[in-house]
């Protein structure tokens, strides 16, 4: 595992109906990780590869301040180690309990994705069910190869809150896996059974090595 910078708990002393650092604590007591992000390094085949990925079960996956500082560590270790990144996406949208701390992570890790492509590494991202909101708005979206799970949900706003706005019938299965692949905002759709086959194959493509 690569370690990840400690943040600060509680920035803006947040209280809906409990303390933010009571969510937190719960959250921990259900996973060995301090937020909803892990990285690690290793082999994927013949191929050195960092992989990040979001765990949905510590709040909903939602980006804070200790996401981004996830990204940030796997594009810096990638880059370190002249490696690719693989980010498993899976997550909310930002966390509200860190506002504007969490919206300034979509511009963050912007800038730690472009970094990777300055150093000429590959980025593949594979989004599973669901990947929402900013994260969606900023790195799920800018792989160099982008992959989804079978019938993930992909969107900024769900399915339910465009309808009430716009007050229209959405197409069926609308903002799911197969409908982006068919609109041209996904490379394929890999079922979780097949996907360290299919990543393996990908990393010695881009890195021009044998699997």
């Amino acid at each position: 595992m690569v370690p990840l910078p400690k943040t600060n708990d509680d920035p803006l002393k947040f209280k809906d109906q409990k303390k933010y650092t009571e969510r937190l604590k719960i959250a921990r007591g259900k996973s060995e990780f301090q937020d909803a992000i892990a990285v690690a390094y290793g082999k994927m085949g013949t191929v050195n590869t960092v992989v990040a990925v979001q765990n949905f079960l510590f709040m909903g996956g939602s980006m804070g301040v200790g996401v981004g500082n996830g990204i940030v560590a796997a594009s810096e270790q990638a880059i370190e180690k002249k490696a690719p990144l693989i980010l498993f996406t899976a997550a909310g949208g930002a966390r509200m309990q860190e506002g504007i701390l969490s919206l300034m992570q979509m511009p963050r890790c912007t800038v730690a994705v472009q970094r990777l492509r300055d150093a000429g590494l590959p980025y593949i991202v594979v989004l599973t069910d669901p990947t929402t909101g900013g994260v969606t708005a900023s790195y799920a979206m800018l792989g160099d190869i982008q992959i989804a799970e079978p019938n993930a949900l992909i969107c900024f706003a769900g399915p339910r809150v465009i309808k009430d706005t716009i007050r229209e019938e959405l197409p069926e299965g609308f903002q799911r896996s197969e409908y982006l692949l068919d609109h041209g905002m996904l490379d394929m759709i890999v079922h979780r059974a097949d996907l360290k086959d299919k990543l393996t194959h990908l990393l010695g493509l881009l890195m021009n090595k044998a699997a």
